[in-house]
């Protein structure tokens, strides 16, 4: 019987092992995407306890705990301390068996405190005090947990209305770290109640400069954040859509839209998807001519709990996976860009698993020479971000595309102690090339060279691919 999460963990056979200690292990972490506050990297934010730096705003405890009983003060209540958090969380980790939260927990609390005990409510007590004693000490702020896990560079989400004013700060200091901005533009698109519109319009006009009274206006406004943004050492964009919209449009069509919401009348269905089809298109167009990466998270059905999400908002834990119909869209919007080779880099990543094989087999179409792995399948996101997900993607993309040429893992966290998912996606890459070579599937003759081809998808290929 195999101890729990011992140096060998998820690798199976001896070639594993060698993959993962003498190649993957040692790469630096380039967290490509991610939702850390960067005001608490600038600040190098202390943490109090372990319950608030594991319990704050992870709504994937907090699913968990809901699940097991546990009442909403527990979760988000203001009336609750870190502790009553987190011993409620305690009492809920074992039940958490055969889920990532388990495995995800006790690599953490190895990883960073050197932990090695089983956290349940018997231990709870211990565990909070030892880990929150260091929490207390310099090497266990922001920073400090960024240095211990080998951080090289990390990509925030930023809309464009931002100030970026940490990230700036950062830049003007010369932290070791990059900490760079993603060019996240959701609430440009986001249509469909006309009063927030407005006043987000509002809001970009004020920051821009630009006195947006049409459609134009708004495209110049955006431009010139965008310019801004790459001013500060953005070399990425990222989309939150529920689908990919490539429906046909004509400019006067996309000027009377936006005049209509613009002034505060509700928009038909086939309006707002043209809309956001124009929008998409100008983005895209913006970071082609950057050279930037455009990534799409596509498929997720947000805000289903209507109760709880007008009591407690969005990203509280009431998501799930949608079944949305895109092969057509993505391919016509995807081909659209590529027409005219105005395509950029892109990273599509699916929620819901049934489109591994569809994406794989789609970015085959738009690869062009160009650049290797110019469009990528993006690693297992969200509810993908697990063993069986991870192996599901990373078959689909050896099976189907190039796993050679993949751009590797990201934390899609606001967790500063998320960086063990980089280890967990590490292990289980090597696992699966391991088995391969102890199978006969893949000559051992060849292991210099997936060697390399596991330093590369831990590390390099994104540093390349992203020019950071």
């Amino acid at each position: 019987m195999k101890e729990f999460i011992n140096e060998n963990f998820l690798l199976q056979t001896e070639t594993a092992q060698k993959l993962y200690h003498e190649h993957a292990k040692q790469q630096p972490i380039i967290d490509y995407h991610c939702h850390l506050n960067p005001e608490f990297i600038a600040n190098d934010r202390k943490f109090a306890n372990l319950g608030q730096i594991w319990l704050e705003g992870d709504h994937y405890k907090w699913r968990a705990m809901r699940t097991n009983g546990v009442d909403e003060r527990y979760c988000t209540g203001k009336d609750t301390s870190n502790w009553e958090k987190f011993e409620k969380w305690a009492e809920t980790v074992p039940y958490t068996m055969r889920n990532p939260l388990y495995h995800w927990t006790h690599l953490e609390l190895k990883t960073a405190f050197g932990v090695t005990k089983l956290l349940n409510p018997q231990s709870a007590r211990e565990i909070f005090d030892i880990c929150t004693e260091k929490l207390h000490t310099p090497e266990y702020s922001a920073r400090g947990l960024m240095k211990l896990y080998n951080v090289e560079t990390v990509c925030t989400t930023d809309d464009p209305v931002d100030s970026l004013e940490y990230h700036i700060a950062l830049k003007n200091e010369g932290f070791e770290v990059k900490v760079l901005p993603t060019w996240r533009p959701d609430k440009a698109m986001a249509v469909e109640n006309p009063t927030e519109y407005r006043t987000y319009v509002e809001k970009l006009s004020d920051v821009s400069g630009i006195n947006i009274s049409n459609f134009a206006d708004l495209i110049s406004a955006l431009r010139k954040r965008h310019d801004f943004f790459a001013s500060v050492g953005c070399k990425l964009s990222d989309h939150g859509i529920e689908e990919f919209y490539a429906e046909p449009y004509t400019q006067q069509e996309i000027e009377t839209i936006f005049n209509k919401v613009y002034g505060g009348t509700n928009l038909q269905l086939g309006e707002i998807l043209k809309f956001k089809s124009a929008m998409l298109y100008e983005g895209a167009l913006m970071d082609w001519e950057k050279g930037w990466t455009q990534q799409f998270h596509y498929g997720a059905i947000r805000n289903n709990n209507s109760r709880l999400f007008g009591k407690l908002g969005a990203d509280t834990g009431f998501d799930s996976i949608g079944d949305f119909t895109v092969a057509k869209s993505m391919s016509r919007f995807l081909d659209q860009l590529d027409k005219s080779n105005q395509l950029a880099k892109t990273i599509l990543y699916n929620l819901n698993p049934r489109d591994n094989d569809l994406i794989t087999t789609m970015i085959g179409n738009f690869q062009d020479g160009s650049v290797a792995g110019k469009i990528q399948f993006g690693s297992g996101w969200w509810f993908l971000d697990q063993k069986t997900g991870m192996e599901a993607q990373l078959n689909s993309l050896s099976n189907l595309g190039l796993l050679s040429r993949f751009v590797g893992m990201l934390t899609d966290s606001r967790s500063f102690l998320s960086y063990p998912r980089h280890e967990y996606f590490r292990r289980i890459l090597c696992n699966l090339i391991g088995n391969d070579v102890e199978n006969g599937l893949l000559p051992a003759s060849e292991i210099d060279f997936l060697g390399k081809m596991v330093e590369d998808i831990s590390y390099l290929n994104a540093k390349k691919y992203f020019e950071f």
